[in-house]
């Protein structure tokens, strides 16, 4: 059903007409079919979709322009495409925005012939504040209102890597996860607060990544809630300073109360890392504390860079605890980031894919 909104000062008009962008009508129903386990992509636009995995694509999470014919092909998979929600928190405290913009959601994908949405809010919140109260009524409603609207949707959010109020993201873990269908865990950007030394490190250490799975399983949430995020892209610092081991020193760029974060580096994506990995001074690296791989290149001015990324060998260790814990599944951000177009690189794409599901 196709709806359109024009907002004329405070009046909302809505015009519907009945116009499915597929070749069958049938592909623009609903998916209801539950999948044992997700492989959960976000993908950010463009036509990078049309060379995924499709074999094990479960749900996509359009983040991008709308696409129609991503829908129809997803559809074709049995896989689900669902919206990307964000809000500004202070605005939802009250419960008539609440409303609104859930309301505004779910007609949005009802428009769009969608499967659900992503709910995508990664804003600082105290605990027991009215926006954290706030925040956790979105989740609870938005749920009830997409499963009323669009049976067989699916409701997700998504929280950083350790409930322990990262990035001051204090919220209500254990009542979200109870409310909505899935936790997509952002296992990556762990380096967001170093409270340390000032250096480069990897962007999702494994200890450090299934420390954050434990304390999730600890406040006793149901590990059928939880999708494991991994990156498939790293971090390119300008090294200060190179030491005689190896550690780079980077910039003093604070955040959220740490005094350092990875926002010193340069987010990167894995297809050029693959790329610039061939000009490096160093080649691939593996740091074994932190269970990540690594590299040093000299730009053209002379200047030191290290780089820190994560490739099949170090999402394998993680995706392993996906199989031990019982996880729902597994996804990355975002499915755009490898190379999908040259013919040397097909290797390096497939195993990419793989380590998601065949470790």
């Amino acid at each position: 059903m196709l709806t359109i909104f024009i907002l004329i000062s405070t009046t909302v008009l809505v015009v519907t007409a009945d116009i499915c962008p597929c070749e069958s009508q049938d592909l623009c129903q609903p998916i209801q079919q539950e999948r044992d386990f997700e492989v959960f992509v976000f993908d950010v636009g463009r036509k990078a979709w049309r060379s995924y995995n499709w074999s094990i694509v479960t749900t996509v999470a359009a983040f991008g322009k709308y696409d129609s014919e991503l829908m129809c092909y997803a559809h074709s998979k049995g896989a689900r495409v669902v919206l990307k929600g964000d809000v500004f928190v202070p605005y939802i405290v009250d419960p008539g925005n609440r409303t609104a913009w859930i309301t505004e959601k779910v007609n949005l994908a009802k428009t769009q012939f969608l499967d659900g949405i992503n709910i995508d809010i990664e804003h600082a919140v105290e605990a027991g504040s009215p926006e954290y109260h706030a925040l956790t009524a979105l989740v609870k409603e938005s749920t009830e209102a997409f499963h009323r609207e669009i049976p067989g949707s699916q409701v997700s959010f998504d929280v950083a890597w350790s409930p322990s109020c990262i990035d001051k993201r204090c919220y209500d873990y254990v009542t979200i996860a109870e409310s909505c269908d899935l936790l997509f865990v952002m296992s990556y950007d762990e380096q967001s607060q170093i409270l340390g030394d000032c250096i480069a490190m990897a962007n999702a250490p494994v200890s450090q990544t299934l420390k954050g799975y434990y304390q999730y399983l600890d406040l006793k949430i149901d590990p059928k809630k939880l999708v494991m995020g991994v990156p498939w892209y790293g971090y390119d610092y300008l090294c200060l300073n190179l030491s005689q081991d190896g550690v780079c020193s980077i910039e003093k760029v604070p955040f959220r109360g740490a005094p350092c974060s990875d926002a010193a580096g340069k987010q990167k994506t894995y297809s050029w890392i693959m790329k610039q990995i061939n000009s490096s001074m160093t080649g691939r690296l593996w740091d074994q504390r932190q269970q990540a791989p690594y590299f040093n290149y000299e730009d053209q001015k002379g200047q030191i860079h290290q780089v820190w990324y994560d490739d099949p060998d170090s999402i394998c260790l993680k995706a392993s605890l996906v199989k031990t814990k019982g996880l729902r599944g597994i996804g990355m951000w975002n499915g755009n980031l490898l190379n999908y177009i040259d013919e040397g690189a097909r290797q390096q794409t497939t195993m990419m894919w793989n380590a998601l599901v065949h470790c």
